[in-house]
């Protein structure tokens, strides 16, 4: 046990950096310059150590999103999320297993800084407004207006998706077990008609710079990793999501997906292996 509020909230503040990142690497970065900052801090003045503790995240989440929008727009191929390996408690927390998922992740990439810090502090972690002003610098009634803004925002791109644990693996051990036999027709009964699959490879390892759509197409695709040498698959969960890692050709591919009314409507696979350093090893994320 530790009396030291840093090390108690450290999971909480690696969660907001995270959700405000989509980057382990980065979110990790924030929180050890966190802890520099705390460690090098009054601590009579502060009042109360976890509000503290986030304003500071949340200051150098927003700086670090700023600095890397142009990496970003340099990237080469579709920017996916960096994936980690979740504790399975983590599906007990609907609202945050949700909010970590990839799907939500890369919809929060679609939203301004401020817009981010906004929804991620108020929506995922229920701050209240008068704090959130004070960690992005605006006045209480601006960050309402931002929080609206970006509500309507995500509500309007998110796709909907089964968060029931149970079902979730149900419908990806159908989707894996179509996968390993390479049987087409059971690939087209698991996807839905128009399911987009989205590969981030990075430019560094093999992956469609363009979403594919439609379960005709992607299911000719999959159908070819049987064949490639050495491939395996494994279930797994992937931002407390149900999720897969597939290797063929000695390089790995992380899938998350989005499930509907028992069919999977997107896939991300993340093959980019500057963003698979963390998956093995399981990441505890918390609220």
């Amino acid at each position: 046990m530790t009396d030291d509020p840093f090390v108690t909230h450290r999971s909480l503040l690696f969660t907001v950096a995270y959700e405000m990142l989509g980057s382990a690497a980065d979110a990790e970065d924030v929180v050890q310059e966190a802890w520099l900052r705390w460690d090098a801090a009054d601590r009579t003045e502060v009042r109360d150590a976890r509000a503290y503790l986030v304003r500071i995240v949340t200051r150098l989440s927003l700086n670090q999103l700023r600095t890397s929008a142009r990496r970003r727009e340099e990237y080469i191929g579709e920017w996916l999320p960096e994936p980690v390996l979740t504790t399975p408690d983590i599906a007990e927390d609907v609202e945050l297993a949700d909010s970590l998922s990839i799907a939500m992740l890369t919809v929060l990439e679609t939203l301004a800084p401020a817009e981010r810090a906004v929804f991620v502090l108020r929506e995922v972690f229920d701050t209240p407004y008068e704090e959130i002003a004070a960690a992005v610098d605006k006045t209480p009634a601006s960050v309402r207006q931002i929080a609206h803004r970006a509500r309507r925002h995500v509500a309007a791109r998110r796709p909907r998706m089964e968060v029931d644990p149970g079902a979730q693996s149900v419908v990806v051990e159908k989707f894996l077990a179509a996968v390993t036999t390479g049987d087409i027709q059971a690939l087209m009964e698991v996807l839905a008609p128009d399911v987009v699959a989205i590969a981030d490879g990075g430019g560094v390892a093999p992956a469609s710079k363009k979403p594919v759509i439609g379960a005709r197409r992607l299911a000719s695709l999959l159908v070819r990793y049987p064949k490639l040498r050495g491939f395996e698959v494994a279930a797994t969960r992937i931002n407390g999501m149900a999720g897969a890692r597939l290797t063929a050709n000695g390089a790995t591919v992380v899938v998350s997906v989005v499930i509907a009314h028992g069919r999977i409507t997107h896939i991300y696979g993340i093959a980019n292996p500057h963003k698979l350093g963390r998956m093995n090893e399981t990441v505890e994320l918390r609220r």
